[in-house]
């Protein structure tokens, strides 16, 4: 593993509730973060130069889970290696570096993963669930909703600093959701706000999306938002169908509406000792994400996040931004979301 930052610490307890997974080396930077890491998971080897460990430990794989502007220099070193790689969100900081990336190992001929797990949230499983498995028949619309007023600048001063901040954040995560629920976009129309005083970047912002299958998707982010339902860090929805409607509302309640009535029932994630019960539904989440990377690294199947998968939600992410600054609807292709 490479990067010993706050996630890393429930990037290991996942890997290690999966049967066969064995964690042989930390790199970080600072070395006595690593150290501390290694010693409380028992992992036997630290480095603070991530070619050693690759050149000494040939890992079956790698997971990176550092700051986005290191991604593509750790990507290209693993693939230098023949390594395969998972990446955390966002893959790059911009679209063309995340294509360079995806480039990079496709030429080296290794797997490139990308880890979202926002998708693999229990919840918004049991939705998928509904929508293709249920009698509510084609969707038209959606809503998805992230909105809170946590101080995730108190707990996370750095993030005041960003020049891009929201979209990239919790956006790259809704937006690969509402990808995962309702199809690829072919339109996007964005706008954004600074409501925090102090801070470099958008804390709010709207984004609606009408997608190939005809589908009008609106996703809402915001950390400026004092509302009655703000159970940090769930995510609502709401999918309007031909013969009815889905909703994920808060506490994990999941309402289907037909013309014969409605039905609901709660769906809370599973508890993990190691999770912080404040985070359980995002941090439950990664074991079935780390599940089913593992799965198509052994061959037993295909992932659902890979590089090439995870270049459209970057696309919608930055064509998102085109539209905030241009105040026009754009199409999120390579050529226009990459300037």
């Amino acid at each position: 593993m490479l990067g010993c930052g706050f996630w890393s610490q429930y990037q290991i307890a996942a890997w290690r509730e999966l049967d066969g997974v064995e964690l042989v080396a930390l790199y970080n930077r600072t070395r006595g973060k690593a150290e501390v890491l290694a010693e409380r998971f028992g992992i036997p080897a630290v480095y603070d130069d991530a070619e050693a460990l690759l050149a000494r430990e040939r890992p079956d794989f790698v997971d990176i889970i550092t700051s986005p502007d290191t991604h593509a220099e750790f990507v290209g070193l693993a693939a230098g290696h023949g390594v395969p790689v998972i990446c955390q969100k966002p893959m790059a900081p911009d679209l063309a570096t995340a294509e360079a990336m995806v480039h990079t190992c496709r030429e080296a001929g290794v797997a490139f993963f990308v880890h979202e797990n926002w998708r693999w949230q229990h919840p918004i499983r049991q939705l998928k669930h509904a929508l293709d498995h249920g009698d509510l028949g084609r969707p038209f619309r959606a809503r998805l909703t992230y909105a809170t007023s946590f101080p995730v600048f108190d707990s996370q001063p750095f993030l005041r600093e960003l020049a891009q901040f929201i979209l990239t954040d919790i956006g790259s995560h809704v937006l690969d959701t509402a990808r995962f629920l309702c199809g690829e976009a072919q339109r996007v129309y964005c706008r954004t706000a600074q409501v925090t005083p102090g801070i470099r970047g958008e804390d709010v912002a709207t984004v609606m999306m009408e997608t190939a299958e005809g589908v009008t998707v609106l996703c809402e982010m915001s950390y400026a938002s004092r509302v009655e339902h703000d159970r940090f860090p769930e995510t609502y929805a709401l999918v309007e169908c031909e013969h009815g409607c889905v909703e994920l509302a808060p506490d994990f309640r999941l309402r289907a509406t037909t013309r014969d009535g409605t039905h609901a029932r709660r769906h809370p994630p599973p508890r993990y000792p190691w999770a912080d019960p404040q985070y359980d539904v995002v941090q439950a989440s990664i074991v079935p994400c780390n599940a089913n990377l593992l799965g198509a690294l052994r061959g037993d199947g295909p992932a659902e996040t890979t590089g090439e998968d995870n270049l459209n939600t970057m696309r919608l992410v930055f064509a998102a931004y085109e539209s905030a600054s241009s105040g026009a609807v754009v199409t999120p292709n390579a050529s226009r979301a990459g300037r």
